[in-house]
Parts: C-alpha cells; sequence; structure tokens
C-alpha cells in the first residue's frame, strides 16, 4: 500500500474511531443540534449551549411552558444571563429573556446511554451569577468538559432569575416571591423529561452547587414539588438553614425597593412594580451596605428565598422529611467566612495592623444582636477559651475566621446533615470539609480554602488551563471530581467510574465521620465530630437563650 493511501485509510478510520455524536436531538420544544468536540481517541463531548427550558418569563411570575419552535435549533452559544446588578454594583447586565440550559454529553466508541446526570446550580448571594458565569482563561468556570469527560456523566448548568426579579416578595399572594427557584425546578423538570434523547437517566439526576447555588439545592430537596424526580445532591458550602440563606421580612424590603423606584408602599405596589422598568428594579435590590454601619455585612444579603407557603411550605428545619429518599453530600470550606471576615474586619488582611479582641467582640454583638448581652458574652467565651493569656495576631485572625465560618456556613451545614440523617428512609448522607491552600495572592500565611475556591477544582480547571496550576492542584480535582461522580453514578462517593484515594464513611448522628479533602487524602482524611463544640454552641446554648422584647 502506498503512503497517501495508507494515510488516507488511516484518516477513515480515526474518524470512525471519533464517530460516536448524539447529532440533532428532539426533545419537547422541538429539534436542537450541538457541536462535538473532540478529546482523543474514541473520546469526545456533545456540547448544546443555550436550549430554551421554560418561556420567556413574565415580571414577577412563574416561570411557563416554552412554545417551541420549528426547524434545528442551532445550541452553539451561551445565551445572555438573567437582568443583575454588576458585580460592582454600578450597573445592570442580562435579560429577562434568559431560561436556559447547557449540556454536556460524553461519548466514546458508541452514542451513551443511560448516563447519570448532573445538574448545576451557581452561587452569587441571589443577585448575581450565570450558567456560563466567568470567562477562566478562555472558558466558563462552569464548563462542564472537564466533570462530564472524567467522570462519565452528563453535565448540565441552568440559568435562573437573581436579585430583585428572582427573589423580591410581599409575603403574600401578590408577590409570593421565589421566581428563581421555581425557574430553577423548571429546569430540573425540564431534564427529567427531556434528557432520555440526550443519553441521560432520568432517575438517576444529582443537582449540585456552590453557595447560593448550595442553598438552592437544599431549597430544592426541602420542596414538595420534586419528589421522584431529584435522586441525589450536593450542597458546597450552604444550606437552606444557613442565615443568610432565607428572607423572614419580605414585605419591608418590598416596600424599600419599591420606594427607591417610585411605587407606593401599600395598595398597588406590586402591580407598578410590574411595570417598572427592570433596569431600575433591579438597581434598587442591590447591596445596602451603606445601611449597616458597623453591622456585619452579610446582613446586606437581604434577596432571598422566602417562605412561601407553596414552593417552601413552611421553614426549612421542617420540611427534611421530603429528603428521605435523597442521597446528600453536604460541606463547607475550612474557612468559607473568611470573605465575609475580611470586609467586617479588615485588619485580618493586614499584616502591619494588629486585630484586637474588642475586634471579635465588635464582630460577636453583631452577629447575636437579637439575643443581647448574654449572647455576646456567651459566644465570646466560647470562642476565646482555649486562647492563652497573650495570644498572638495569628490566633486572634483565625479566630474571626472562625466565627464566620462557623455562624454563616459550617455549624447551618452541618445541621442540615443532623435533619437528613434523622429523617432518611434509605437514603445516605455525606460530610466534608475542604482544606486546600488558598491560591489567592497577598492572603496570610494561614489561610486555608476561602469562599468558592472549591469550584475550580470541582469543575477541572487545573486540567482545561494546566499552566495555571501545579500537580498538586490537578490531584484534588481529581480527587473531587471521582467523589462526586462516584455519587451521582452510585450514591455512595467511593464506588463508580472512577478510584478514590481513601473510603469516604457515610455521616450518621453516632459516627460523626466527615472527610477533609485536599490534595493529600489518605485514610487519615476520614475523621469524625466537625467542630461539635461550636455546633452545640450555636444549635443548642445560643438557641436557647432568650430573645428580648423589642
Amino acid at each position: 500500500m502506498d503512503t497517501s493511501r495508507f494515510l488516507a485509510v488511516l484518516t477513515l478510520c480515526l474518524q470512525a474511531a471519533s464517530a460516536a455524536t448524539l447529532g440533532v436531538v428532539s426533545t419537547e420544544g422541538g429539534m436542537v443540534e450541538g457541536r462535538n468536540h473532540r478529546l482523543g481517541l474514541f473520546r469526545s463531548v456533545d456540547i448544546f449551549k443555550g436550549i430554551p427550558f421554560a418561556a420567556p418569563p413574565g415580571r414577577f411570575e412563574k416561570p411557563k411552558p416554552h412554545p417551541g419552535w420549528s426547524g434545528v435549533l442551532k445550541a452553539t452559544k451561551f445565551r445572555e444571563r438573567c437582568l443583575q446588578v454588576t458585580l460592582l454594583q454600578t450597573g445592570t447586565q442580562g435579560s429577562e429573556d434568559c431560561l436556559y440550559l447547557n449540556i454536556w454529553v460524553p461519548q466514546g466508541r458508541t452514542v451513551s446511554t443511560g448516563l447519570p446526570v448532573m445538574v448545576y446550580i451557581f452561587g452569587g448571594a441571589f443577585l448575581l451569577g450565570a450558567s456560563n458565569d466567568v470567562s477562566f482563561m478562555g472558558n466558563s468556570l462552569y464548563d462542564g468538559e472537564e466533570i462530564a469527560d472524567r467522570g462519565k456523566v452528563i453535565v448540565i448548568t441552568v440559568n435562573y432569575r437573581v436579585g430583585t426579579l428572582g427573589f423580591l416578595s410581599t409575603g403574600d399572594a401578590s408577590g409570593p416571591g421565589n421566581y428563581g427557584l421555581w425557574d430553577q425546578h423548571a429546569a430540573i423538570s425540564w431534564v427529567h423529561r427531556n434528557i432520555r434523547a440526550f443519553g441521560g437517566d432520568p432517575s438517576s439526576i444529582t443537582i449540585f452547587g456552590q453557595s447560593a447555588g448550595a442553598a438552592s439545592v437544599s431549597f430544592q430537596m426541602l420542596s414538595p414539588y420534586n419528589k421522584g424526580v431529584i435522586r441525589r445532591a450536593i450542597s458546597q458550602c450552604g444550606v437552606a438553614l444557613s442565615p443568610w440563606a432565607l428572607q423572614k421580612k419580605p414585605l419591608a424590603l418590598a416596600q424599600k425597593v419599591a420606594q427607591t423606584v417610585g411605587c407606593p408602599t401599600q395598595e398597588g405596589m406590586m402591580g407598578c412594580l410590574k411595570i417598572t422598568d427592570p433596569v431600575a428594579l433591579t438597581k434598587a435590590g442591590k447591596l445596602a451596605l451603606e445601611e449597616l454601619g458597623d453591622g456585619p455585612v452579610v446582613f446586606s444579603l437581604e434577596l432571598s428565598p422566602v417562605v412561601d407557603g407553596d414552593f417552601i411550605p413552611d421553614l426549612p428545619s421542617r420540611l427534611f422529611h421530603n429528603t428521605a429518599h435523597i442521597d446528600y453530600i453536604a460541606g463547607t470550606n475550612d474557612m468559607d467566612g473568611h470573605l465575609f471576615a475580611g470586609m467586617d474586619v479588615p485588619s485580618i488582611n493586614q499584616n502591619n495592623k494588629p486585630t484586637y479582641p474588642e475586634d471579635i467582640r465588635r464582630l460577636l454583638a453583631g452577629l447575636t444582636a437579637e439575643k443581647g448581652e448574654p449572647a455576646l458574652n456567651s459566644s465570646y467565651s466560647t470562642y476565646t477559651r482555649s486562647w492563652v493569656p497573650q495570644p498572638d495576631q495569628d490566633t486572634i485572625k483565625k479566630t474571626v475566621v472562625d466565627i464566620e465560618t462557623d455562624y454563616l456556613f459550617l455549624v447551618p451545614t452541618q445541621t442540615a446533615l443532623y435533619l437528613h440523617e434523622k429523617n432518611a428512609r434509605g437514603a445516605r448522607s455525606y460530610s466534608y470539609v475542604f482544606s486546600m491552600p488558598t491560591r489567592i495572592p497577598g492572603f496570610p500565611r494561614w489561610m486555608g480554602s476561602d469562599h468558592a475556591e472549591d469550584v475550580q477544582y470541582v469543575f477541572g480547571k487545573p486540567f482545561s488551563t494546566p499552566l495555571a496550576y501545579l500537580p498538586r492542584h490537578r490531584d484534588v480535582s481529581a480527587y473531587l471530581i471521582a467523589y462526586w461522580t462516584n455519587f451521582a453514578r452510585t450514591g455512595d462517593p467511593n464506588q463508580g467510574e472512577s478510584q478514590v484515594p481513601a473510603t469516604w464513611p457515610a455521616f450518621t448522628s453516632s459516627g460523626r465521620h466527615y472527610l477533609d479533602i485536599n490534595n493529600k487524602i489518605s485514610k487519615d482524611s476520614v475523621k469524625r465530630e466537625l467542630r461539635t463544640r461550636f455546633v452545640h454552641y450555636w444549635t443548642s446554648t445560643y438557641a436557647s437563650l432568650p430573645t428580648p422584647c423589642p
């Protein structure tokens, strides 16, 4: 055989070896066509971007089914994010027509069928974010290709309404709120109805998310509307029990927004808001940091889900019976509260500026204000009990971070795990702490993993942008993807397509095991009783203190 014929045959063989692809897919709304990205011999990923899962939403209304389309929808570009304030809150970006999702389907020698499905819900304080958020050295932070390829799962990212348009509520039937949660539910339901056509198993849907996305995962688990739809769930750094995840006084906030945009604050308020310029509405829902004074910045996070008597029919702590058949992983980063601590007590990040015990008292006074001085004194005693008489600066500064991490993330997450395990009927619970040291330059030498630092590893950025990382970062990324996708496949993070470095035992009220996740996972990474003294303080001692009458 001459050289030209050999090359021609070889080319045909390689094309045949890479030929597995879905092509045009039929969905309930019409035909869609994405693109196929080849990754190697017998490996590729079909990518669909911008598939509508609902119609363009009405203002302050639940999402409605999409009317469909004729012909073949070219699903090759991300669609706009939902209308929201910019990061610096100086303007807005996005569109009201934003209810779209993106799909990554791994392919091998033959077209994939029956794959587990992982639906990601982004974070951003219920104010910001998108399914394709933040270009990360050329691709989206939430690009699902690495998870899909390495774990042999289908990955889906979804948009949902945020800010005023997603979470403003009057606390009654005129403006019940939770529109962003309804959007998430509509996307999950669309996946359940349509994913078989993409090679997915509709009975094996795992939802996962980070921060407000993790709290959203928790709310979706707790809602009766998702019974029989969600099989598994992963909350990374947030749950519905987090103090920032539920707005308990929505009417006052709605009236403040109405006043800002020139609408009445009593009769006719919602009617006026529905016809107000959406950009003005969105700007009116930005963080009110100037109103806080010396108070903790977490209390500026006002636009969030509410108990509406419908999607969230009761307080979250009373809804865990709805999670009885959902396997659950929940955890936090070891210094999750640092982002907030650095704003509340800026000196913790300044080597040339000391942090004083009085700074800790001031922070705790703000966090425990509803219960007054007895709560301040007991909490201060709890967090300084192990101090030597003259604690060094690292001890004081780390205590500030511990307080915010416990209060905002770790204690609510542990509480959610206890409630899940207590209500489980065959479902399993798993607890973790992510402790990979920060990659953010300029932070103190004692820094662990700050809020949101886990996301880059879950989405495999050390592999897709290797020049920005070291081998140890690829190790922890591989471990996270292995545990997460094994769990999506079997309900057990230790069993599946991927090998893991240590067996992660389930969380039980008696064993209280958790996994310490970093690049050095071994059998010694399996630990017990995560900060139980502080969990007990906030859930028992502090909770039992009386709240003074106003």
